[in-house]
């Protein structure tokens, strides 16, 4: 028997089924729990939160492995200045540098390093290994798994290294 969503309150007006409301907030605590699992791991084996590794994840797939810095934040849904502060613990531990653009000094870079391209490529691993457990074949079917894809990407959750509205 499958377990059907809570409709929560209906008020006057509203068409039965489920709350837009209470799935926004599922879908936020399903969020909150993926990023926790993946923080754990990532954390605990490369010393990296999953904002980090998908900065790195970016940067890798970005032509020639850098991007400009304001490209960076707009991939991300982040301001500047935030992801300047991202950046600084990956450069610090010489995941990632900073580079001038060659014709606009005002322009600049954030470059994967040949270290930050080799760790990411262990967290690869690890993140890959996370998400098989999470949606584990005992608990999840193919059509499960795309429809849950389509649903996300529909709700403008696209991979990274895709804008809304590309499709892989």
């Amino acid at each position: 028997m499958t377990e059907q969503p809570d409709t929560g309150p209906q008020h006057p007006g509203t068409p039965p089924g489920p709350d837009p409301l209470d799935t926004a907030l599922r879908l936020v605590r399903a969020q909150t729990a993926a990023v926790k699992r993946f923080d754990a791991s990532l954390g605990g084996l490369h010393g990296v939160s999953l904002s980090d590794f998908t900065v790195l994840l970016h940067l890798s797939q970005a032509p020639g492995g850098r991007m400009r810095r304001v490209d960076l934040a707009e991939a991300l849904g982040l301001t500047a200045s935030g992801v300047t502060r991202g950046l600084a613990p990956l450069e610090r531990i010489g995941l990632v540098t900073r580079e001038a653009a060659a014709r606009d000094a005002r322009v600049a870079y954030a470059a994967l390093t040949p270290t930050g391209r080799d760790r990411l490529a262990e967290m690869l691993h690890t993140a890959r290994q996370v998400a098989a457990d999470h949606f584990a074949a005992d608990r999840w079917s193919t059509e499960d798994l795309t429809l849950l894809s389509a649903l996300l990407t529909r709700l403008g959750g696209t991979a990274p290294g895709q804008r809304l509205g590309q499709s892989r």
